[in-house]
């Protein structure tokens, strides 16, 4: 990035708009069928404690260091590995920017499948405007489309367009939609939680998320697959939060910003869990079923509820909210890499090279390798490894007195040798630990 970029995009945005536009890419579908599927099928109220210790351990060293390293580089993925690297030696920097290949790369995969993704819930909230939704066999219904090659391409190309033109205007246009997105999506979640809370017998669901069943924090499972929700719902992937730390002002508390984010994601994953857990435990439906949660089940629900048609239109536009703010993120990291390795491309130019590429794997995707395997080998595999290649990066390729020195700007409490013995002893073993697992033992979260 030259010098004029680097200084239009220190402090584009404002500390909140900052905050929301990191939450837009945090919260997404991670929070509204993951986390539910996860805490159902992990042992409920005793994964909501695990999941939250590593939120606090991961928002207070994993999450700052990402927005601290793109602050430094001023760029994107490419840019931020070079010069993390290159605290070592010149040459160091060169290995750097190519390992940072690999986390990108994650995040353009995971960009092509979520997209897929985000076309099921505009098609649903398209046959719930229409009225379809509430009088079909919902399991036949998603199947129509989830299983028939290039049945919602008209679906796909408007949310991938759509996307990219939020972006035209870079930093300002994230921070602009998501002050809009993100407070509606908040206050729709709210409303479907308290009409759930009027429906019968769903105390026991209520006990389930709160009430810990101690016997489970024996089952390390529940530890592996609270600690991969926490990873994937705060977006720490080794690529995605660098690109969101480039716009981050010199006189901004990475460590304060980061506490924010995982606070008011940890808030969206909960009351999706007060919408769908208490909901399946009163129609006696499986809170394990994953991404059928959103075309399955909660459509079952909502047919047989008063004013049912309305709460889902409701909740398929918070859905849509939530998947446009989290793809933002992704082509953001994207785009913004590119530009650092080839200045000689405009923004634009860059960001139709993504929407090619996007439409043209999407639409073909149910026909190459189904979009649920493509999502799963992504966060099987290219995630855990891009999240621990950051790790690494950060608190063992990169001299300490450097990163520290980032970490410190602004921040009213300075950070020492707690905050990087946490990073470099509890952080980072953590991420290894989940690569080994998903690598060789095939646990996706």
């Amino acid at each position: 990035m030259n010098t004029k970029k680097k200084q239009k995009a220190v402090g584009l945005m404002s500390r909140w708009g900052f905050i929301l536009a990191s939450v837009g890419s945090a919260v997404g579908m991670a929070n509204v069928w993951g986390f539910p599927n996860k805490m159902g099928s992990n042992g409920g109220g005793a994964f909501l404690l695990v999941y939250l210790f590593f939120i606090f351990i991961f928002s207070y060293v994993g999450l700052p260091a990402e927005f601290a390293i793109g602050r430094r580089s001023k760029t994107g993925t490419l840019g931020s590995y070079e010069n993390a690297w290159a605290t070592r030696s010149k040459k160091a920097g060169k290995v750097g920017g190519i390992l940072g290949w690999l986390p990108l790369a994650g995040s353009m995969c995971i960009a092509i499948g979520y997209a897929v993704i985000v076309s099921y819930v505009l098609k649903a909230l398209f046959n719930s405007l229409d009225g379809t939704l509430m009088n079909v066999e919902t399991t036949t219904w998603f199947e129509s489309f989830s299983l028939n090659q290039h049945s919602v391409i008209p679906f796909h190309i408007i949310v991938v367009i759509g996307t990219l033109l939020t972006l035209f205007l870079g930093a300002k246009s994230i921070e602009k939609t998501n002050k809009i997105m993100m407070p509606l999506f908040f206050i729709i979640f709210i409303i479907l939680a308290v009409r759930v809370a009027m429906l019968p017998n769903v105390l026991e669901g209520y006990m389930f998320m709160l009430i810990p069943r101690w016997e489970a924090l024996k089952d390390p499972m529940v530890w592996i697959w609270a600690m991969g929700q926490a990873f994937f719902s705060l977006s720490i992937t080794g690529s995605g939060m660098i690109v969101y730390g480039a716009y981050l002002g010199e006189d901004e508390d990475v460590i304060s910003v980061s506490r924010k984010t995982a606070i008011f994601d940890t808030i969206a994953a909960l009351i999706a869990a007060l919408v769908i857990i208490p909901a399946c435990f009163s129609y006696q439906l499986d809170v394990g079923a994953g991404p059928s949660l959103l075309f399955v089940t909660l459509p079952t629900i909502l047919q047989d509820i008063p004013m049912g048609n309305i709460f889902a239109i409701i909740l398929y536009v918070a859905m849509i909210f939530a998947g446009i703010s989290s793809l933002q993120n992704m082509f953001e990291a994207v785009g913004e890499s590119l530009l650092h390795k080839f200045p000689k491309l405009s923004r634009k130019a860059v960001l139709c090279i993504l929407c090619l590429i996007c439409l043209g794997f999407g639409v073909n995707m149910e026909a190459i390798f189904q979009w649920g395997p493509w999502m799963d080998l992504v966060s099987i595999y290219i995630i855990p490894i891009g999240a621990t290649l950051g790790a690494i990066s950060w608190f063992w390729v990169m001299k300490k007195d450097d990163l520290l020195f980032e970490i410190n700007k602004g921040c009213e409490k300075k950070q020492g040798n707690a905050w990087y013995f946490i990073g470099r002893y509890v952080y980072v073993p953590f991420a290894i630990i989940l690569c080994v697992v998903a690598l060789f033992m095939k646990v996706a979260f």
